[in-house]
């Protein structure tokens, strides 16, 4: 079986493990959790990154460092992971859910205005498959309305929008190291701050609500509970391992990308034919091969090259089900307004397998692929 991920590993990743337990400190907050914060602060121009346990625990803290209230409304997209909505549900904020543009499979900036109202407090952003929102247009639109913007850069690390670090756009930025992501460790995640004026509290709230990273620096000579907070920090052992996945990011971004390319530049025929649409990438925006997807020409399409892949023991899958078609979205959120490409690209998208060590068995996932066209048609 050619599964549709499959987790890369640098080689220093146990050696790095080791060296953090000789260190003798394997809770949050050691030498290579510190090694990650530079190195993030160094390649997106943050002026805080933070790690955390997910990327769902960065939405979090995002959520509270908003200071987000019961009835308070977040624009977002419904195509999404369910955590870009439950990190500000569990606040008691309301998602408020539009639809997405058609190429880049974005927030549709051009529909978010119309969805702000007295309520609306900030807007959420998701930069699908590593490739930017408009935000430019979005920012503009946040700063007329006083709206705060978070990014949900889960998928993004090493992307960019008109040359700047995509994560770094908005107020705060999350990112995820999880497993499927390019750079991984198992679970993982960051917070980064744009600028100060949320980088010292998302210092606490990561801290339990403490003021523990002062009392470690000497800022303070004990550390006492300042405000609401969680343990949101990860262990010296992710840390560890995230640090050899970060030290090789160049070299893993080109290996991805290569993939990527030699995926585009074969579907392009089909593309040609009407038997699938390829992705598309904005000339302002580099994007870092975090996914190669199609859109097939209907569901029943994608049902059928699904299966036919998986007969062939090739391992493609889909993605989102719209979270505003969730029992839960319909419980605590609220759609904008018809989201019908949402619906349309949910039930024709499919994603192909990409990963480092793929390139041995490249060919044998696309002959299948082929194959499984020639079924569909």
């Amino acid at each position: 079986m050619i599964p549709f991920n499959r987790p890369y590993m640098t080689g220093q990743e146990l050696p790095l493990i080791a060296e953090a337990h000789a260190n003798g400190h394997l809770s949050g907050d050691g030498p290579f959790t510190k090694r990650c914060h530079a190195w993030l602060e160094a390649q997106t121009g943050a002026t805080r990154a933070l790690l955390t346990h997910s990327c769902t625990a960065a939405l979090e803290m995002s959520a509270l460092l908003l200071d987000l209230q019961p009835g308070d409304e977040v624009i977002m997209p419904s195509y999404t992971f369910v955590s870009t909505a439950n990190a500000f549900a569990l606040r008691g904020a309301v998602p408020v859910f539009v639809d997405i543009r058609r190429d880049t499979l974005n927030l549709d900036e051009s529909l978010v205005e119309a969805a702000i109202t007295h309520r609306t407090r900030a807007i959420c952003v998701v930069h699908y498959a590593g490739v930017s929102c408009e935000m430019d247009a979005l920012l503009a639109i946040a700063a007329r309305h006083g709206l705060a913007v978070v990014e949900d850069a889960a998928q993004a690390i090493l992307s960019t929008y008109k040359g700047r670090p995509l994560g770094t756009l908005g107020d705060l930025g999350c990112l995820s190291f999880h497993e499927t992501k390019n750079i991984i460790s198992g679970e993982g995640g960051a917070l980064l701050c744009r600028d100060a004026r949320f980088a010292d509290r998302a210092e606490v709230i990561r801290e339990k609500g403490t003021n523990r990273s002062k009392f470690f620096r000497g800022q303070v000579d004990k550390y006492t509970w300042v405000d609401i907070g969680s343990s949101y920090l990860p262990s010296e052992v992710i840390a560890a391992f995230l640090a050899a996945q970060l030290d090789e990011a160049d070299q893993i971004y080109a290996r991805r990308m290569a993939l990527w390319d030699r995926y585009h530049a074969w579907a392009e025929a089909y593309e040609c034919q009407g038997a699938l649409r390829r992705p598309i990438v904005p000339e302002h925006c580099t994007h870092n091969a975090h996914m190669y997807y199609l859109l097939l020409p209907s569901l029943e399409a994608r049902t059928t090259f699904i299966a036919a892949l998986k007969q062939r023991d090739i391992g493609a899958v889909f993605h989102y089900i719209p979270l505003h078609s969730a029992p839960a979205g319909r419980r605590y959120g609220r759609a904008h307004g018809s989201l019908a490409i949402t619906e349309d690209i949910s039930a024709r998208l499919v994603r192909m397998p990409l990963w480092i060590g793929l390139e041995p068995h490249f060919d044998e996932v696309v002959a299948a692929a082929q194959a499984a066209l020639a079924e569909v048609a």
